[in-house]
């Protein structure tokens, strides 16, 4: 299976599920993140997932290209405006949408944000995990 995350800038909620995915599925699934556009990788992005025991900082942000689109059998969504303008997907390709807030708007002290992106972390975390059941990988 051959799994693409898609957001809008390719910075925080896809690269986390792309590194979830890589970390609980190992080998099982593929996987891959792109952008609309590309924002580069957040870095409270990076330190949350550390923070969990997944490195993700060797990842890049990418812009969607149509091989992506062609090698993807699943396409997630992880904001709205994606979902909304994602491109058409080759036929028998499989797409879902995981509606999930950006933690990079959010505001207050350094624990407040943090505990913002932990909570986007965990809540990827078990999607991933819901995903990764429904097709019968390992999952740690």
């Amino acid at each position: 299976m051959n799994i693409l995350y898609l957001c809008t800038g390719n910075s925080c909620r896809s690269q986390m599920a792309e590194g979830w995915t890589r970390h609980l599925g190992g080998d099982a699934i593929a996987v891959r993140s792109a952008g609309l556009e590309a924002h580069g990788l957040n870095p409270n992005a990076v330190a949350t997932m550390a923070a969990a025991g997944v490195d993700i900082s060797g990842q890049q942000s990418a812009i969607l290209a149509d091989a992506d689109l062609d090698w993807a059998d699943r396409v997630i969504t992880v904001c709205g405006h994606a979902d909304a303008h994602c491109p058409l997907l080759p036929g028998g390709t499989n797409k879902q949408h995981w509606p999930i807030d950006d933690p990079a708007g959010a505001t207050g002290s350094d624990a407040e944000i943090a505990a913002i992106f932990a909570d986007t972390r965990d809540r990827i975390r078990e999607h991933v995990r819901a995903l990764l059941a429904e097709q019968g990988a390992t999952s740690r």
